[in-house]
């Protein structure tokens, strides 16, 4: 299935939740709050400069159709502070939650951590979010530095 970055929604929905440059999970989860039909997506997010490898990021996506068929729009609410330009972003999933499912594991947190910051959701145990990564095994970031290369 094709995913598009959907720069004009991205932007308005940054807008409207007034997004801020160094909050993409916070970014995330309230444009998912504020989005009907939106999943919250945690992962990667890659790019050609500093740094040279992903950094953590979240926007949401949106199941939408066209004449060529279904596809995915990714609303990064965070876009307007990246200072980059959208055709060299690349996304890479790592988790997505719908959003009952982020209230629930949200209020959770809340209620067993209430001194850390619920975000970013890394799942039990931690290392599943990075799957094989953490373990020293081979992994997204491996495999993104071989296609670089």
């Amino acid at each position: 299935m094709n995913k598009l970055l959907d720069e004009t929604l991205s932007i308005k929905i940054a807008e409207s939740i007034n997004s801020r440059a160094s909050t993409p999970f916070d970014n995330a989860y309230k444009a998912a709050l504020a989005t009907e039909g939106a999943k919250y997506i945690q992962g990667f997010l890659a790019f050609a400069g500093k740094p040279y490898s992903p950094i953590e990021h979240s926007w949401i996506e949106l199941d939408d159709t066209s004449d060529n068929g279904p596809f995915v729009r990714i609303i990064d609410p965070t876009l307007p502070h990246l200072n980059k330009n959208p055709q060299e972003l690349w996304y890479f999933a790592a988790q997505r939650l719908t959003v009952k499912k982020l209230k629930a594991i949200i209020e959770e947190s809340k209620e067993d951590y209430p001194e850390d910051d619920p975000l970013p959701i890394y799942g039990d145990p931690p290392y599943e979010y990075y799957g094989d990564v953490m373990l020293g095994g081979q992994g997204l970031f491996s495999s993104i530095s071989s296609r670089r290369s």
